[in-house]
């Protein structure tokens, strides 16, 4: 059984730990703590510190996961990452003439709804797994206050609205006059073997998360629910998701992305 606990980097965090591990009904624990002392209490630590939250191994050697939409990779995209060229939204139906509203299913850490959001999209977010959701919200909560200083950088995370629930409730209570524009599915990918470091960080999120395996019965529920089209995100070279056949596909190198297409999109 995997066993996790809450740390805290000094007594200022203690009240917004305690909240969270009143939340997950998890232990929380001094970071006074040494590497080899923490392996022993629990295999992962939620750890509060300035720079926000982060999931952490404490048996396996690499860096932390934290949600970051204010700098490293998500920034360069922004400003760099080649605007309605990029798959993703030629998947969505991206144009300077259609902005579609986007019902990201499978939020994760939500770097596909942020590329939607700095497209000039607005992303309803869903995420079930509550560890998952809580390192969401805590890089949006940080975001939104670096936005206070970045005008551009507060109108995406606007845009983007979490809701803690599970994909397949939400879309039972989706009345007609609410169904979105597009519905983006990216269900949790099948374990690799590659031990690239950004992989084996991926790797330990995958086992509090585990696999998506109603992915296929929340495919089948979503086309009925968009509006436009449903697009699946899926590894380059797998099987269609519930063996459903999309109406076409876009393919990359490493991933690919399935379209179901309900009407053409508006010009």
């Amino acid at each position: 059984m995997t066993k996790i606990i809450v740390t805290i980097s000094d007594n200022s965090y203690r009240q917004s730990a305690q909240h969270i591990c009143s939340l997950l009904d998890l232990p929380l624990v001094e970071i006074e703590s040494n590497r080899r002392e923490l392996s022993e209490m629990a295999d992962f630590s939620i750890n509060l510190s300035k720079d926000g939250l982060s999931f952490l191994s404490n048996t396996q050697n690499h860096g932390a996961i934290r949600c970051d939409f204010v700098s490293g990779s998500h920034r360069h995209r922004r400003n760099y990452g080649g605007g309605n060229g990029q798959m993703i939204a030629k998947a969505v139906g991206v144009s300077s003439k259609f902005l579609p509203n986007v019902l990201d299913l499978t939020a994760g850490l939500g770097s596909d709804a942020f590329v939607l959001a700095s497209l000039g999209c607005r992303v309803k977010l869903l995420e079930r797994n509550p560890i998952v959701y809580l390192l969401l919200k805590d890089g949006l909560e940080r975001a939104h206050l670096a936005g206070e200083d970045d005008d551009s950088l507060a109108a995406i995370i606007d845009r983007m609205e979490l809701t803690h629930i599970n994909s397949s409730n939400y879309l039972d209570s989706l009345g007609t006059s609410s169904f979105p524009d597009v519905i983006y599915l990216d269900p949790m990918f099948p374990p690799r073997k590659k031990s690239a470091q950004v992989k084996k960080e991926m790797q330990a999120l995958h086992r509090i998360v585990g696999e998506d395996e109603d992915a296929a019965i929340t495919l089948q529920k979503a086309l009925d629910k968009a509006v436009y089209r449903l697009v699946v995100k899926r590894p380059a070279n797998s099987d269609y998701l519930g063996m459903i056949e999309p109406s076409y596909s876009l393919q990359g190198k490493s991933t690919r992305y399935d379209i179901f297409a309900k009407q053409k999109l508006p010009k």
